[in-house]
């Protein structure tokens, strides 16, 4: 079993390295579309919050694997359709990754629009009453207060889209759980290796949030 373990620790690596590309862009670009949502949702005129409003709650009512399927479909048809070219790069990496910007940005948007507001209404009035703009506020202000308090949250739907990104075994891409599942299932060990790969994303996840607890409470102080 230690020679199988060795043998197989590349493609599991390799897995492993997948995962935390998906986990990593998904974050990034789901709370930067998640922030501009936010800003969107607060801005006080019905043109832009109203789109906004439709989005979060579109995201936030329909399955994951629905949407990392539709994604997985639409991406490369509607690349062929405005560049009259097949996709070229790995299709699969880029709808999932896709798709997880696309369904966590309306989650981090509520967690960003939450930071914002619970910012008092007196700092903006102090800083309309230095002549700053709407945008200088948010962005020299009230942000980088925001984060800090919410920092503790968007850790957490972190850990919540780490252990989500096994879903991707739905389309294809090998990801930990796949790279696990394949193996295992080629040596004939399919449940030790996803018993295996389960205690991996447990343990991640376990250290993950006992790392959030800690930075939360030292935030408190």
């Amino acid at each position: 079993m230690l020679n199988e373990l060795q043998t197989a620790a590349p493609i599991l690596l390799s897995g492993l390295a997948v995962t935390f590309k998906v986990l990593i862009l998904a974050v990034i670009g789901g709370l930067s579309l998640g922030t501009v949502l936010a800003l969107m949702r607060l801005s006080g005129k019905a043109w832009l919050a109203t789109p906004a409003k439709i989005y979060v709650n579109y995201f936030r009512s329909v399955p994951l694997l629905l949407v990392l399927l539709w994604f997985y479909f639409a991406v490369p048809m509607m690349y062929s359709m405005v560049t009259g070219q097949y996709l070229t790069i790995d299709a699969k990496f880029m709808s999932c990754t896709i798709a997880f910007i696309m369904f966590e940005a309306a989650y981090f948007a509520e967690v960003v629009r939450a930071g914002i507001q619970s910012i008092g209404k007196g700092q903006i009035n102090a800083a309309k009453a230095l002549g700053m703009t709407y945008s200088q506020t948010m962005r020299l202000v009230i942000l980088p207060q925001a984060f800090r308090k919410m920092l503790p949250l968007v850790l957490q739907q972190s850990i919540i889209l780490f252990q989500d990104t096994t879903l991707v075994f739905a389309v294809g891409l090998v990801d930990l759980f796949r790279a696990a599942y394949v193996r295992g299932e080629l040596m004939g060990l399919l449940e030790y290796y996803i018993l295996g790969a389960g205690a991996v994303y447990f343990v991640i996840s376990l250290i993950a949030s006992k790392g959030v607890a800690k930075l939360q409470k030292n935030l408190r102080v």
